[in-house]
């Protein structure tokens, strides 16, 4: 219960910060549409090249949003002198970076679409589900390495370099299942997204264990 509630304090603090200032959620999805913008004219993909591109196109702009909520947000130093309970802290800090994602992609999606020409709503579902799980993985191998590099002195060299490895498999399957359910004939690479779902448990359970370790000075 105390877990629960440690969480659920310090989620709300995360989420009417991020919110009530909505600079770095503003900056994001204007990256995000300026890659994609400037993708959709420099390539000027025909509806078979979108489909086979325009997934990997939109996983690229995530890492790169997930490179600037790490960047720009770090707040795990000061949330340790909030609770005693270093799980808590990580928990409500992925949930508020994967939320984050999640919203972002939500609002990229239609434009994504409609830059494309890729329709959407057929496999939507299925899209939010790799999505989300993708979205978690980021989140969690982000907010893992975060508190790792988060004394380091070149901490803004350091980050990229650890979280770029560790986040390929999980980009390259999300986009891999992302292409499959964009094709003409859309397939559920149920394979693919037990992957990310194993993943994301992986490093769950890793925080769950050893996140007091990782917040240590």
């Amino acid at each position: 219960m105390s877990l629960l509630s440690n969480t659920a304090t310090l989620l709300g603090k995360e989420l009417r910060t991020e919110f009530r200032s909505r600079e770095l959620l503003t900056t994001t999805v204007v990256f995000i549409l300026v890659v994609l913008i400037l993708f959709s004219f420099a390539i000027t993909p025909t509806t078979e090249e979108s489909r086979e591109f325009g997934p990997g196109l939109l996983w690229l702009a995530i890492l790169f949003a997930c490179f600037l909520r790490e960047q720009a947000n770090d707040t795990l130093s000061s949330l340790r002198l909030a609770v005693s309970d270093p799980f808590a802290i990580f928990l409500a800090k992925l949930i508020a970076n994967t939320l984050f994602l999640l919203v972002t992609e939500v609002l990229m999606l239609p434009l994504f679409a409609a830059f494309y020409n890729i329709p959407i709503l057929p496999q939507l579902h299925y899209l939010l589900l790799v999505l989300f799980l993708g979205s978690l993985g980021v989140s969690v191998a982000g907010t893992a390495l975060s508190a790792i590099s988060a004394q380091a002195r070149m901490r803004e060299l350091l980050l990229p370099l650890l979280l770029l490895p560790l986040l390929t498999p999980v980009l390259v399957v999300s986009a891999t299942v992302s292409v499959s359910l964009l094709d003409r004939e859309p397939v559920v690479q149920w394979k693919g997204i037990g992957f990310l779902a194993v993943f994301d448990l992986i490093f769950l359970t890793v925080l769950w264990l050893f996140g007091e370790y990782l917040l240590e000075e």
